[in-house]
C-alpha cells in the first residue's frame, strides 16, 4: 500500500497509564518515522483531547503507540471501534486479555502452554495473606508485580519471606490484582512477532543482560548498562523452538498487528516459560521490537509504515459486508 493512500493518520501517544512518559518517546519516534515515509501523521494525546476529535478533524487510521491502561487494553480499541477508525495491533478482546497478566496465563495454561507457576492476591485480602503460604507454594526468589501493568512499573523480586509484605505493598499501589510468580532462573528473551493467525511470524529472539540480572524500568529506559544480544547466542534449534512457542502464544490470545513476548529460560533443564506479552510495544531509542527487526533486516520507518498498513477494525467484515 502506497503511504498516501493512507488518508491522516493518528499517532496516539501519552495518555493516563503510568507508562505515558515512555508512550510520548515511543509515539515521537513513530510520528517522525511515518512523516518521513510521506504519511500524513499527527500527534494526537488522548490525556489533553477527546477521542471524537478523531472522526470530526477526518483521521483515517490510528497507530496505537499508548502503553498500559487506556492504551493497551482493550479500552482505546474499543472507542476507535464505535468511531470506525481502523488501528494497529490486536483488537478489543485480545488487548484486554494480554493487558492481565492472569488471565493470560490462565489462557496459555488453558492451551497447555508453560508459563511459571503463580498465585493471585486481591488487595483486599492484604492484611490476611500468609506469606509463608506464598513461599511453599512458589519459593523464593519470588517475583511480586501488579496484574495490569507494564514496563516493570511495581515489580520486586522478593529474596526472603520478611521483604514480602513490602513487595505486596508496592504492587498494590499499582492495582487491585497481585501476581505473585515462581521466579524462574536463568537466560531472559524477548521475540516480537508480527500478523495474524497463521500468518503470524516471529522475528529474532534477543537474549536480555541487564546489571545484576535487574531488568527494571530504569535499565529498560534509561541507561545503557543493559546489553541486548541479537543474534541471542542460543542454538538454532533453542530460538526455532522458542519462535514456535512466542508464536503459538500470540495465536492462542487472538492477537494481530503485532506484539512481543517475555521468556524466561531455566538454567537448569533449558524449559522456557512465558512470562507475559505487549501488544503496544515500546518503539523508543531502547525499544526491541525496532531492534529485533534491524536484524531482520527491516528499518524502523519500514516497520512503522508496514504496522500502519495492518490497520484494521475487528468488526471489519460486517462493516465492508
Amino acid at each position: 500500500m502506497s503511504t498516501s493512500n493512507f488518508g491522516k493518520v493518528a499517532v496516539l501517544m501519552g495518555g493516563r497509564s503510568a507508562e505515558r512518559e515512555v508512550s510520548l518517546m515511543s509515539g515521537q519516534g513513530v510520528l517522525k518515522a511515518l512523516q518521513a515515509e510521506g504519511v500524513t501523521a499527527q500527534a494526537f494525546d488522548p490525556a489533553e483531547r477527546d477521542l471524537s476529535a478523531l472522526q470530526r478533524e477526518g483521521f483515517a487510521r490510528c497507530f496505537i503507540a499508548l502503553h498500559g491502561r487506556y492504551g493497551e487494553d482493550g479500552t482505546v480499541q474499543g472507542a476507535l471501534e464505535l468511531l470506525g477508525i481502523p488501528y494497529t495491533g490486536s483488537g478489543v478482546m485480545a488487548s484486554s486479555i494480554a493487558m492481565d497478566k492472569t488471565m493470560t496465563k490462565r489462557v496459555w495454561l488453558a492451551e497447555g502452554l508453560p508459563t511459571p507457576a503463580y498465585v493471585l492476591v486481591r488487595r483486599a485480602q492484604l492484611a490476611t495473606v500468609n506469606g509463608a503460604d506464598l513461599v511453599e507454594k512458589l519459593g523464593l526468589p519470588m517475583i511480586v508485580k501488579p496484574a495490569r501493568e507494564g514496563s516493570s512499573i511495581g515489580v520486586t523480586k522478593v529474596l526472603n519471606v520478611q521483604d514480602l509484605p513490602a513487595a505486596l505493598a508496592a504492587a498494590a499501589q499499582c492495582d487491585a490484582d497481585i501476581l505473585c510468580e515462581q521466579c524462574i532462573v536463568g537466560d531472559e528473551v524477548t521475540c516480537p512477532v508480527l500478523g495474524e493467525g497463521d500468518s503470524a511470524r516471529a522475528l529474532p529472539v534477543i537474549r536480555i543482560v541487564a546489571p545484576e540480572g535487574n531488568y527494571d524500568y530504569q535499565n529498560k529506559y534509561f541507561t545503557d548498562d543493559t546489553q541486548y544480544l541479537v543474534p541471542s547466542g542460543l542454538s538454532a534449534a533453542e530460538e526455532a523452538s522458542i519462535e514456535a512457542l512466542v508464536v503459538k502464544a500470540y495465536q492462542v490470545l487472538g492477537c494481530r498487528g503485532w506484539g512481543r513476548i517475555d521468556v524466561m529460560i531455566d538454567a537448569a533443564t533449558r524449559q522456557p516459560y512465558l512470562l507475559e506479552i505487549n501488544t503496544s510495544p515500546g518503539m523508543t531509542g531502547h525499544s526491541l521490537v525496532p531492534m529485533s527487526a534491524r536484524a531482520a533486516g527491516i528499518s524502523y520507518e519500514a516497520l512503522c509504515t508496514q504496522l500502519l498498513a495492518s490497520a484494521t477494525l475487528d468488526n471489519v467484515k460486517e462493516r465492508l459486508g
